[in-house]
């Protein structure tokens, strides 16, 4: 019987130390699995102009007008569309995002309400959202040829862009702006919620920004009579169109997902960096509510994976861990333990005297 105690006891001993093992392993090497930005992405997000805050857009036909100054349209309402994707190369360690983005006047149809549109694309880490350090690790097109086929402008960017880190920290980090071409810090501001859900909000300004020096383009530098621009005299006059952004994006720290973003946009035509001429557009857009919820829904998903992966089945292999050990301990210290003597009383006999 003790023999057999003792087979029981090391099997329950070794149980428990393998699911103790288990408990401390899976957190630190399941979870670096678990812990990476899906591949299986496609995402739409939809920014719209805020109500009540200043929108304006220069209306593109009267600069074509032979007569009159150029109009700026107000209260236009603006609509920015990202339609986002993971495309090959993409692998365990890396993935290729691609980016089709549309900014557009939603009071007009078809192309006449179309301001801007471009397809980005950049291979970045799954776990840090980097851009990988190969070069070019990406590419922009604004332009398309005479076929329709978007002209690809081959990249190499450092900085985030669609990705936070997987934990992101309270800190600035280098971030890349599609329109300037060029990388500044974006900084941690301060920690809120979006539906319950803890985020930290970051903040990025782009400072005044020839656009012309980043993309030469006849609409990048226009050389118009002086009264178009709205000035005085006969004379022709040249202005280079200018870009300036502030940037406010809110980020679940476990996962890196970006689950509300805003931007407040302006560009200006203007004979310096420092002298707004005319305005070419100027507005605030958010994401709107449908766009917060998609965000939220993809991301609580991924927190559920973290969980039970990082807390669920590890606590309750440490606890079946550790109640095995304790079991096999206390069965094998039994079986080890030699019995105790019984009592034994020899029967007395009463003789006759």
């Amino acid at each position: 019987m003790s023999n057999v105690r003792r087979t029981i006891a090391c099997i329950l001993i070794g149980l428990g130390a393998l699911l103790l093992a288990a408990a401390v392993m899976i957190p630190t090497y399941t979870v670096s699995k678990v812990a990476k930005t899906p591949l299986n992405l496609r995402i739409t997000t939809v920014a719209k102009s805020v109500p009540g805050e200043e929108s304006l857009v220069l209306d593109s036909r009267s600069l074509a007008s032979p007569d009159g100054a150029a109009r700026i349209d107000k209260n236009v309402p603006i609509v920015s569309q990202r339609f986002l994707t993971v495309e090959e190369p993409s692998g365990a360690d890396e993935m290729t995002v691609q980016a089709g983005q549309t900014l557009r006047r939603d009071d007009r149809d078809g192309d006449t309400g179309l301001l801007t549109a471009s397809v980005d694309r950049v291979t970045i880490d799954r776990v840090t959202g980097a851009p990988i350090a190969a070069s070019p690790n990406g590419s922009i097109a604004v332009t398309v040829d005479k076929s329709g086929a978007s002209v690809l402008d081959e990249s190499h960017r450092e900085g985030l862009q669609y990705r936070f880190p997987i934990g992101t920290e309270r800190k600035s980090y280098p971030y890349f702006d599609l329109n300037a071409r060029k990388t500044y810090p974006i900084d941690y501001v301060d920690e809120s919620e979006i539906n319950g859900v803890p985020v930290y909000h970051f903040r990025q300004t782009i400072p005044v920004t020839n656009i012309n020096d980043v993309v030469p383009s006849p609409t990048n530098k226009l050389t118009l009579p002086a009264a178009k621009w709205g000035l005085e005299g006969d004379a022709p006059v040249t202005m280079t169109r200018f870009y300036t952004n502030t940037r406010d994006v809110w980020v679940e720290p476990r996962t890196g997902a970006v689950l509300k973003g805003g931007e407040s946009l302006h560009l200006f035509y203007g004979r310096s960096a420092d002298k707004v001429d005319v305005t070419a557009l100027k507005t605030h857009v958010v994401f709107d509510e449908e766009t917060i919820n998609a965000q939220m829904d993809v991301t609580n998903e991924s927190l559920r994976k973290l969980d039970v992966f990082g807390i669920y089945v590890p606590v309750a292999l440490g606890i079946l861990g550790l109640l095995s050990l304790i079991a096999g301990l206390i069965l094998g210290f039994r079986s080890t333990t030699p019995p105790r003597p019984t009592n034994f009383d020899p029967p007395t006999e009463k003789f006759a005297v």
